[in-house]
């Protein structure tokens, strides 16, 4: 056991597809639900919080509370699985069909690596740089070419990641039932992770047929 588990939220309306199940949609011949729990295939634990389908042997299913209460309430449905011994998490959409394992593993490396770097590139020095504060790093997380944050393809420490999750919902009367993403960032000491690897970005998702047509053309 490393402490190391992956949580992949499936939930959603695919609303702009039709409501069809969108993680269960085929990129290069597997369902994108797959090839991100192929990316997460090294972890302790996988867990898959929505409507799945089949899911490979090992992984875990549940659903959020209230069904249809979103991104924020799936991912405490999925806490609740983990093992007593879990320290870290990856937290990802079911929609990344592009995501890797050397992506994941580089967030991992990320989350740990030290204060600072003593490299002159900017992606790493982006990467590693200092905390305000000083404060212990709670999260790596990718971030695009405009500074965008990619929430959903990100590591927590579960500690920091419980702890946001119990301050989100002291500010919503002790609901998590609609909250945002981004909620759970507040006060939190963030990594951000600028993809340096080859190939294109692990955090591109698929909202639109378009946006599948163009990751099919990416896998080949």
């Amino acid at each position: 056991m490393t402490g190391y588990a992956a949580v992949v939220l499936a939930g959603g309306a695919a609303r702009r597809m039709g409501g069809v199940d969108k993680p269960a949609r085929p990129v290069g011949g597997r369902p994108m639900l797959h090839r991100v729990l192929a990316a997460v295939a090294d972890a302790d634990q996988r867990i898959v919080v929505g409507p799945s389908g089949p899911v490979p042997d090992g992984v875990r299913t549940t659903r959020e509370e209230p069904p249809g209460g979103g991104p924020v309430a799936a991912i405490a449905a999925g806490l609740a699985l983990l093992d007593p011994g879990t320290t870290t998490v990856a937290l990802l959409a079911a929609d990344l069909p592009l995501l890797t394992a050397a992506a994941v593993t580089e967030l991992r490396r990320a989350l740990d690596a030290p204060a600072r770097t003593t490299s002159h590139d900017p992606a790493a020095e982006r990467a590693s740089a200092p905390t305000p504060g000083g404060s212990t790093v709670a999260l790596a997380c990718y971030v695009d070419g405009d500074g965008r944050r990619q929430q959903l393809c990100a590591v927590w420490r579960l500690p920091a990641l419980r702890a946001a999750l119990d301050r989100l919902a002291a500010t919503r009367g002790g609901t998590l039932d609609g909250a945002p993403v981004r909620g759970l960032l507040t006060g939190v000491a963030v990594r951000e992770v600028s993809w340096s690897g080859s190939g294109p970005p692990p955090w591109f998702d698929c909202d639109t047929d378009e946006d599948v047509r163009r990751a099919e053309e990416r896998s080949r």
